[in-house]
């Protein structure tokens, strides 16, 4: 469930969906979305919690949420030594320079974002996507430390006795998700159900890809002083059949991010997981909303708090 809201009208796009944070247009002459060869993905300021979109939205968290997934699209195509992982960027998104050294505004597909989202939009290919969220756990916390004091597993995968919230687990785990639509909850599925839905071969190469990036960005992380642990990852399948990460990429609302120092440090599981991430909003809502009903609006605090960490973690990340 989320509040209703009415997306913008762009010139030269056409709306074709709303999720809970992010808007979806096709080129205004294409026949419909299965046929356009490119999309506007925009960023909104919406924040979602519990399957609920919340009213107010923070500022500026589209342009925010957008660069970092830029920067890890980037980093992840290679750039940080790895093997390139293909992404959902139109190709020729990025800025392109003539022979005389001005910009190529004809191929350059950044030109088409309109003026009202610049910084908060991606042109991406079109991509059959797949009804799989791709989580990886690298340290037990929330809804998979729930779960591990009742029966000493995160969905259905026994860990070690013992474990304490916020502790690192002896290796990251692959936990799928079956995708829900919105007002829907997303609910945990077996390797063996993604099997089902998508094949075996493909079901193999989502959890081995999906491990192979949150092991790239958990080092890339801890460089920076910063624990990932634990994200979220989307894909789709393209023309040619090729796997490819879709949608956002380690982003504060896919991931949650942790002040390294003060997990070493910390004695408590709120002093060792200060987090970069909606878990301000996940804690407020969770101490004032009994999950009936609409949520309550987000007081001014949070708001500004959960700002001021998403910014914190941007500069952390890309600095240096």
């Amino acid at each position: 469930m989320g509040r209703v809201t009415t997306p913008l009208e762009l010139s030269g796009w056409r709306h074709v969906y709303s999720g809970k944070v992010r808007d979806l247009y096709i080129p205004a002459d294409a026949a419909d979305a299965t046929t356009a060869e490119r999309m506007l993905v925009v960023a909104s300021d919406r924040v979602s919690a519990f399957d609920h979109v919340l009213s107010p939205g923070i500022p500026d968290k589209g342009v925010l949420l957008t660069a970092l997934s830029l920067w890890w699209f980037d980093r992840l195509a290679g750039t940080d030594g790895g093997r390139g992982i293909p992404n959902h960027l139109a190709a020729s998104h990025a800025l392109t320079l003539g022979p005389d050294g001005e910009a190529n505004t004809a191929d350059d597909l950044r030109s088409l974002i309109p003026a009202e989202v610049v910084g908060r939009s991606m042109v991406v290919k079109s991509l059959d996507m797949l009804p799989v969220e791709c989580v990886v756990r690298g340290y037990l916390t929330g809804s998979g430390w729930a779960e591990y004091r009742a029966s000493g597993t995160v969905c259905g995968i026994a860990l070690p006795a013992g474990l304490a919230n916020g502790d690192r687990l002896p290796e990251p785990i692959y936990t799928p998700a079956w995708k829900a639509p919105m007002g829907e909850h997303d609910e945990n599925i077996s390797y063996e159900r993604t099997i089902e839905l998508v094949g075996p071969e493909r079901a193999a190469e989502l959890r081995d890809l999906s491990l192979e990036i949150y092991a790239r960005a958990a080092r890339t992380a801890e460089e920076h002083g910063v624990i990932l642990a634990d994200t979220k990852f989307e894909f789709g399948v393209d023309d040619d059949g090729v796997l490819t990460l879709a949608d956002e990429v380690l982003t504060s609302d896919s991931s949650r991010y942790w002040d390294a120092a003060a997990w070493v440090s910390g004695t408590t599981p709120e002093e060792r997981m200060a987090s970069f991430d909606k878990q301000i909003v996940r804690d407020w809502l969770a101490a004032n909303w009994d999950k009936q009903g609409r949520p309550p609006a987000l007081p001014n605090d949070i708001v500004e708090r959960t700002a001021d960490r998403y910014r914190e973690l941007l500069g952390l990340l890309t600095a240096g």
